[in-house]
């Protein structure tokens, strides 16, 4: 796939983010303002919901079409051997329980604080 097709397709699932998408994407850009979070962005061959390129931290929101899915563990794989770490969280879980999913998110973030290469 040719780098302007999946830049063409991360616009388009940006107009179209689910609820849930959105609601993270709001907390996100209120809480984490000492990282800069992008969604629906192009990553190798794959698009990620968020990601802060600074703590090579990615987010995936995920539904019940994720149950099981070897596609994402192979996207997973390949993006942990390119440094990434992946948290995953399921629909459900960002709306009957974010203040835990932000918690989860703020340990990621200060913990990639500590590996980030000075400037």
């Amino acid at each position: 796939m040719p780098p302007s097709y999946l830049t063409k397709k991360a616009r388009i699932l940006r107009n179209r983010m689910t609820d849930t998408e959105r609601f993270l994407w709001r907390k996100l850009r209120q809480q984490f303002l000492d990282c800069t979070f992008r969604r629906q962005a192009p990553i190798g061959p794959y698009i990620v919901d968020f990601v802060c390129f600074e703590r090579k931290l990615v987010l995936e929101i995920d539904g019940g079409q994720h149950m099981d899915s070897k596609g994402d563990t192979i996207r997973d794989h390949w993006l942990e051997g390119e440094g990434f770490r992946v948290l995953r969280f399921w629909n459900h879980e960002v709306l009957k329980n974010v203040d835990g999913v932000l918690e989860t998110i703020a340990t990621a973030v200060r913990s990639r604080r500590g590996s980030m290469p000075s400037p």
